[in-house]
């Protein structure tokens, strides 16, 4: 790996295309490095991973709204839609807003924190409805996505966001078009203008996941990935992009980030260095934000210690930065403390998911955030006993570079009513590569069953499994396999409709 210095620059200076980030990114992309067989491996994983959070959400509102969105849009040869028939086929970017929402609507699949967050699995949709529409291979997948995840995770390794505000799909959006740009083998050019495209058309706030979190959280993704499938296609026909879109005098970096003194250091692959970043990755247990991964482990650890909850006076959870201000009290957001806040809200209340983990000695996808759930008596008591403190040597330890030192829980401390504490800690979840118990093939493939069991048939659930694990065999113009089907009662159905199909009654 090697490590580029990024700053802004005057227009009055020359910055040679070749010194600019996109163009680093670009050539990456454009690299036919082999992939190595740990990671064709671990982009199988994710693929199903992916595939089972979409199953068991595909009848939510959300996801049934944009699914029926896309299929105002068919199209051949297209892509396939989560949910129907693989030889119903929509444009790709709206396949690919269709399958990114169901993916994203759970919170439920992978992620990568460091300088950012980010869950590199929103790079799957969009690759793959290219992939589909283009009659790809499963290895030209395969190298698009290992591209995706490494420029995600590169990204998020150098470039912090949330400081500013702004919401992390902005480092979506290039990495979803690099991903795009190496499955169909474009040249640097052409890579290099719709990254910058991508990143100039995904730029958003934070709100999105501040306050009353609504269900655009779950879109956020879906349109960064639509809108690079966009920024490929029109770049493909001979348009340019704003340039050069980090480092420019009026560009990101100046004006959205730290400013013409900031000086970011983000580490690429070197030319001929394969693309490993998923290794960094992991995947969720529970449905929930990340960072209450290790605590809801560490709660129903603690529960059988505690004994009678009735009994606790306060809980205390020292923890890192993030989890403080962005999950814990230290967001100051009353609606993380509402028990009629949406499920995209207590999502995000670590106070809400450690009380409910504690009474019911761990997490339900579903049953967890039913608004009967979140209102009952007892919960709502526990819940308001909660609060959060910033520790630093957590925070030093999320922000680590050593993979040993690196933590994303906390220190619990629960005060009787007795004076008696009870405390304990847990620095990562246990599905974590380094955890008690980390994910492999197996545990992915159960989190599909499990989550598809009565969405999906039993022969669809095997058919899509075997396709899947032979993603690296399948044949150019076989990827419309990798999709499943739902019986058409098991579906959502969205609200009346809107402009795309509507008619004067």
């Amino acid at each position: 790996m090697k490590t580029h210095d990024v700053r802004s620059y005057k227009s009055a200076e020359h910055l040679a295309r070749e010194d600019q980030l996109a163009w680093k990114i670009a050539e990456v992309a454009a690299d036919p490095v082999a992939v190595a067989p740990e990671v064709i491996e671990m982009i199988i994983n994710r693929v199903i991973d992916n595939a089972a959070v979409a199953a068991a959400s595909v009848a939510r509102r959300p996801v049934a709204s944009a699914r029926a969105q896309a299929l105002c849009h068919p199209y051949a040869p297209g892509a396939t839609v989560f949910g129907m028939p693989t030889d119903t086929r929509v444009s790709p970017e709206w396949a690919a807003w269709a399958n990114g929402t169901a993916v994203r609507e759970l919170d439920f699949h992978d992620t990568f924190l460091a300088a950012e967050y980010s869950h590199p699995g929103d790079n799957i949709p969009p690759v793959l409805a290219v992939a589909q529409h283009a009659g790809l291979s499963g290895l030209d997948l395969i190298r698009g996505l290992a591209t995706g995840y490494e420029i995600q995770v590169d990204l998020v390794k150098g470039i912090c966001l949330h400081e500013h505000k702004i919401d992390h799909i902005t480092h979506l959006g290039p990495s979803a078009a690099a991903g795009i740009g190496t499955a169909l083998k474009l040249p640097v050019e052409v890579i290099y203008q719709a990254i910058q495209q991508a990143l100039h058309v995904t730029t958003t706030t934070r709100q999105s996941r501040k306050g009353e979190i609504s269900s655009w959280k779950a879109y956020a993704p879906a349109f960064a990935g639509k809108m690079a499938i966009e920024a490929v296609d029109r770049v493909m026909r001979g348009e340019g992009a704003p340039s050069p879109a980090w480092e420019g005098e009026d560009g990101f970096i100046a004006w959205l980030l730290s400013g013409p003194e900031a000086v970011y250091h983000v580490p690429l692959p070197e030319k001929g260095e394969a693309k490993r970043a998923i290794l960094d990755t992991y995947t969720k247990e529970h449905s929930a934000e990340y960072q209450s991964q290790a605590l809801i482990d560490l709660a129903r650890r603690m529960g059988p210690k505690i004994g009678d909850l009735s009994k606790v006076q306060s809980i205390l959870i020292e923890t890192s930065h993030h989890t403080h201000y962005v999950i814990g009290t230290g967001a100051n957001d009353p609606q993380k403390m509402d028990p009629t806040a949406s499920r995209e809200t207590l999502d995000h209340s670590i106070m809400y998911i450690f009380a409910v983990a504690l009474e019911d000695g761990g997490w339900h996808h579903e049953k967890s955030y039913a608004p009967e759930r979140a209102r009952r008596p007892s919960t709502v008591a526990l819940w308001h006993k909660i609060s959060t403190a910033e520790d630093p040597e957590w925070t030093r330890r999320y922000h680590a570079r050593d993979p040993k030192e690196k933590a994303f829980g906390g220190r619990v401390t629960v005060t009787l009513e007795d004076g008696s504490h009870i405390v304990d800690e847990l620095a990562l979840a246990d599905a974590h590569p380094d955890g008690a118990r980390p994910f492999v093939r197996a545990n992915y493939v159960r989190k599909f069953l499990t989550l598809s069991e009565g969405v999906l048939s039993a022969s669809e659930q095997q058919r899509f499994l075997d396709v899947a694990e032979g993603l690296a065999d399948l044949e150019a113009g076989d990827l419309g396999q990798l999709n499943f089907v739902v019986d058409t009662e098991k579906l959502g159905a969205p609200r009346p409709h809107g402009i795309f199909d509507w008619r004067e009654e």
